[in-house]
């Protein structure tokens, strides 16, 4: 899936007139956060600022621009309780600008939520990476099956397919605090990766596909190999949100990346290696979307 900024650069260079709104400032308890972008043609819509009555006023004052043929900046101030009924109680204020080459020029590039390396691209690979096709993200899939891929031109935006013989030696070409997820389709395969990724060491998150029984048996030849301990802590296997039950790719593939979001938003708190820990520590107390 494109990016918002993307979808802007594409309806410039197509000729579609639009105005960008902007969230310029949020105070108290408001929907989306200061830098929040939508993009409103007469037709369509793109993007949001947090929905409800707030954003059904946005898109009724760009469309009366647009009407207008007004190209000049505007500012409007929401407070959303008193002015809209919304009971978030905060206020908004809100920028509208026809979208031009200058804005999107000037729109900043977000950083990605994480990277992620993906090996493997079965049922559950594939459900996963269109599971994080809308995300913010950075997606390294990797298989040494090229015909498990789709098309390239099917491919998310975000999303660079790998295909190599020897999968465990892209361990060493992801970023520090890269995030892991092992789910091919041999257990001789996911070993030599998993081993790989816990003897650097440096992961944000690492998740392996499996059992309980699974998890007990690689837990040991990682023991009998050497790997440290405090590593092995690390390792989430099962993978998934405890409680989420079914064994659908689509609902592994759902809870494994609501996950993976708790994974990155802990990493922004000092805690977040801890928090890593505490959800293996709970993956192998808590049966598993997936018993492989």
């Amino acid at each position: 899936m494109a990016s918002l900024r993307d979808t802007a650069a594409r309806w410039l260079a197509e000729g579609t007139p639009a105005v960008l709104v902007e969230v310029t400032q949020a105070l108290g308890s408001a929907p989306r956060e200061a830098g929040t972008r939508m993009l409103v043609s007469t037709m369509r819509c793109e993007g949001t600022i947090g929905g409800g009555h707030l954003e059904l006023k946005a898109i009724e004052r760009a469309r009366r621009l647009l009407a207008a043929g007004d190209a000049t900046p505007q500012s409007a101030h929401y407070p959303l309780g008193p002015a809209l009924g919304q009971c978030c109680g905060g206020a908004v204020t809100l920028g509208f600008t026809r979208l031009d080459a200058a804005s999107v020029a000037a729109w900043p590039l977000a950083a990605p939520r994480f990277h992620l390396q993906l090996y493997g691209a079965g049922h559950v690979g594939r459900a996963i990476v269109n599971a994080l096709a809308p995300l913010n993200v950075r997606v390294d899939w990797i298989d040494e099956r090229d015909d498990e891929f789709p098309p390239d031109g099917m491919l998310p935006a975000h999303t660079r397919k790998v295909c190599v013989d020897t999968l465990e030696a892209e361990v060493r070409e992801a970023p520090r605090g890269a995030f892991y997820l092992v789910l091919t389709h041999r257990h001789d395969l996911d070993l030599r990766i998993a081993e790989a990724i816990l003897r650097r060491g440096d992961f944000g998150f690492f998740g392996l596909i499996g059992s309980q029984t699974k998890r007990a048996r690689f837990i040991h030849r990682f023991e009998e190999r050497g790997i440290p301990a405090e590593a092995i802590a690390r390792l989430t296997c099962p993978i998934g949100v405890p409680g989420i039950v079914g064994k659908e790719p689509e609902v592994i593939a759902a809870s494994v990346v609501a996950q993976l979001l708790q994974a990155a938003s802990a990493a922004c708190e000092p805690a977040g290696a801890e928090a890593q820990a505490s959800a293996s520590r709970r993956s192998a107390a808590t049966s598993s979307t997936l018993t492989v």
